[in-house]
């Protein structure tokens, strides 16, 4: 009999019942499966409305109960508890979700589980009465673990219902990743070209107070007749079962009345993800007039944020552990004088706009339903222990990012957020990395269009190469000369690049020959490299080509250069003090290449020093480089220096990317599961397992954000850090099995 896979089991409303719980908890399931599915199975326990009401669930669903039927509680649970498969519980948990007095069925169904429980809040409520008090203590006793979306929720756990903050973690709402929007570009998909766009949406009801924002609008128009608010979304399921049409029709009498026919439109249906997604990149400012100040959660706000939207919202519990004066306004509560005044002040100036709208989308990175679910699974694993994070998903490759920072002359250097800067150049470092990653690609799956783009890169190393065998590193423009600019470390990546290239099985034979021709014309000058990174560099790329060609000149360079090495670690791991098992009193950049370069070494020319000093060095850099589950390179804001503290910040893409390389290596040559187990941590670095537990990589593009400092990331999506992950996902997926 074949063994069941571990099992997670949702409770919780799901499509295609139309609800808010349902949409998060299929997003978050969606989340869930794309990094650890097939390790870990995600099934559901459906909640219907009332005893009539039947849904045609999808396979997710294998158990439902009626809220309102006590005895489905406790079946349920006696069902869960035989299942072998299911690890544990996650209960979406929503006041008006379950049956009794503040949803205190659920009370039953939780005496009975045996399994672990974790419990989503979506709404906390201070100021409880005592039957609310009870309720939500004994829930909170049964879980293991309560997760709540903001701070404020966590505070008002705390202070209203004596839970302990360790039992309470903070999650937040997830969002959809999709790269930063051009307003532009959405208007006119929609046919909106021209237009101001507000917009709310959501399944419309009478808390959603949309007749404010109405009333808001007559003076604004007259400044800004091209003004448009959309209100999207039909009318909620149960207000229509019980008051039809009712509110949108007082809604669509306020419009005639208020002669603002032509700036307010009603697009009555119930959106799919992909339609709400374009309808938000279109919109300039999103407007939440809603009216319970003891909302603790709103998918609608996140979601607008996260297209890079402005927001208008009245100041809820949720709202104002999200909206600052950065990302938008708050507002009273049915005021539209409130709302009007806020809408004034940022319609005055378009940068305003702008500013903030970029503003909202970067403060929802951090949200995105990847990080979102990495959070969710490492609480699970917590308490059913069911499968490291590093055995889950390796991440499709994504060229797009790269393509786009690509012109007919080479890679860009920078990129203001995911935007080539054309005006910062081009590099040699970048270039030669990018020319490796794509020549590794191309030996890997042959493709015209691959090539093309190598062309483009060989043709810039070939364009900044000189005729003494030495490079320029810097081009500002195209059409310009070079500039006086060298480099030890791009001369390096010069020649590993074109190492790789001189030995490639699959790119046409001229390449091969101008390669090895152009990197043996610069083997005088490696000889006299200060940069111990430089030199580790040029033996990966020497040693490549010596794999293939076996030319006696190279395998000498090669020769030299380790022994370089070998002696620098000699006189430093020799000098009295602390040990200190390193090539140099320092530990800066791109570190794990120089043991790397030795086991190169070692590959072709079976010296054994290099491989024990390799492994000596490695095992002093993963020390220092470890932290108990996750990787933690050496920060640039102040490297660390022998007998000084290490620097934890800012981290950099090219660390992780250098450190995945070289376990990977260790891994293959020596076949030490240690090795494996490191180089898997530090790939995984880039998908959310670092100390802030978000991704670095960027999914939507195929990008990497260029650093993580102590409480954030950077933004930008320059060359070097999105080769780097390419390089890091190239060399992984080896020994990813």
């Amino acid at each position: 009999m074949k063994k069941q896979s571990p099992c997670i089991l949702y409770m919780s409303s799901f499509p295609p019942r139309e609800c808010g719980i349902a949409t998060f908890t299929q997003d978050l399931i969606n989340a869930i499966d794309k990094e650890y599915s097939p390790e870990i199975k995600s099934k559901v326990l459906a909640i219907n409305d009332n005893g009539t009401s039947i849904y045609n669930y999808p396979k997710k669903v294998s158990l439902d109960l009626y809220e309102s039927e006590i005895e489905n509680y406790l079946n349920r649970a006696h069902e869960i508890n035989k299942r072998t498969d299911i690890k544990l519980v996650n209960i979406q948990h929503e006041f008006g979700l379950f049956g009794g007095d503040w949803g205190d069925y659920l009370l039953a169904f939780l005496e009975l589980i045996t399994k672990p429980v974790v419990v989503t809040f979506h709404t906390v409520l201070p100021h409880p009465d005592e039957k609310l008090k009870s309720v939500t203590k004994g829930i909170a006793n049964k879980a293991y673990k309560i997760v709540v979306m903001t701070k404020i929720s966590a505070d008002i756990l705390q202070k209203y219902y004596q839970i302990p903050k360790n039992k309470i973690a903070v999650i937040p709402h997830g969002v959809h990743h999709i790269a930063f929007p051009s307003k532009g570009r959405a208007k006119k998909k929609l046919n909106l070209n021209g237009r101001l766009v507000l917009s709310t949406f959501g399944l419309l009801n009478q808390d959603k107070g949309i007749e404010y924002a109405i009333e808001a609008l007559p003076e604004i128009v007259k400044e800004h007749p091209n003004l448009l608010y959309l209100v999207i979304g039909e009318t909620h399921p149960v207000v229509r079962r019980e008051d039809g049409e009712v509110y949108r029709k007082k809604l669509k009498k306020l419009v005639v009345k208020l002669g603002l026919t032509e700036n307010v439109k009603f697009y009555d249906r119930y959106l799919n993800l992909k339609e709400l997604i374009d309808y938000l990149k279109a919109t300039d400012i999103y407007i939440s007039p809603t009216l319970n100040p003891r909302q603790a959660v709103s998918g609608t706000i996140s979601y607008a944020l996260s297209c890079a939207c402005p927001v208008i919202a009245t100041a809820n519990q949720y709202a104002k552990g999200v909206i600052n004066k950065e990302r938008g306004r708050l507002v009273k509560f049915k005021n539209s004088a409130s709302i009007k005044t806020a809408l004034k002040e940022l319609l005055s100036d378009k940068k305003i706009i702008k500013e903030m709208g970029r503003n909202s989308y970067f403060y929802s990175r951090h949200m995105t339903w990847q990080n979102v679910a990495i959070s969710y699974f490492n609480i699970f694993n917590e308490f059913a222990k069911i499968v490291p994070r590093e055995k889950g998903k390796l991440p499709p490759i994504n060229l797009g990012h790269i393509r786009s920072l690509t012109d007919n002359f080479g890679m860009i250097q920078f990129a203001h957020h995911t935007k080539a800067d054309p005006n910062s150049g081009y590099c040699l470092d970048d270039n030669a990395r990018v020319l490796l990653a794509f020549s590794i690609l191309y030996d890997k799956k042959p493709s015209k269009n691959i090539l093309k783009l190598i062309d483009t890169y060989f043709n810039f190393v070939k364009f900044v190469s000189k005729k003494d065998g030495r490079f320029k590193n810097l081009v500002e423009h195209q059409d310009m000369d070079l500039n006086n600019t060298e480099s030890e470390d791009a001369l390096g990546r010069a020649i590993w690049g074109l190492g790789y290239v001189s030995k490639s099985l699959n790119l046409p034979v001229e390449y091969k020959e101008e390669s090895l021709k152009m990197l043996k014309k610069s083997i005088p000058h490696l000889n006299d490299l200060h940069s111990l990174r430089a030199i580790a560099f040029s033996l990966i790329g020497l040693n490549y080509s010596y794999e293939k060609n076996k030319d006696e000149q190279i395998k000498n360079t090669i020769i030299n250069l380790s022994d370089n090495l070998v002696r620098h670690f000699e006189e430093e791991s020799n000098k009295k003090g602390k040990k200190w098992d390193w090539f140099e009193n320092c530990l800066t950049y791109s570190n794990y290449k120089l043991p790397e370069a030795l086991l190169t070494s070692y590959n072709q020319i079976k010296d054994k020093k290099y491989l024990k000093i390799a492994e000596k060095s490695l095992k002093f850099l993963t020390k220092v480089t470890f932290e108990k589950d996750f990787f933690s390179p050496i920060g640039q804001d102040g490297w660390y220096f022998r007998g000084g503290k290490r620097s934890y910040f800012d981290q950099q893409p090219e660390d992780a990317a250098t450190a995945t390389e070289a376990l990977s290596l260790a891994y293959k040559i020596t076949k030490k599961k240690i090795y494996k187990q490191q180089a898997e941590l530090a790939f995984n670095w880039f998908l959310g397992k670092n100390h802030l537990s978000q991704m670095v990589y960027d999914e939507a593009t195929g990008g990497s954000y260029d650093g993580m400092g102590k409480y954030s990331l950077n933004f930008n999506q320059g060359a070097e850090s999105t080769i780097a992950y390419l390089l890091a996902r190239l060399s992984i997926e080896d020994i990813y099995k």
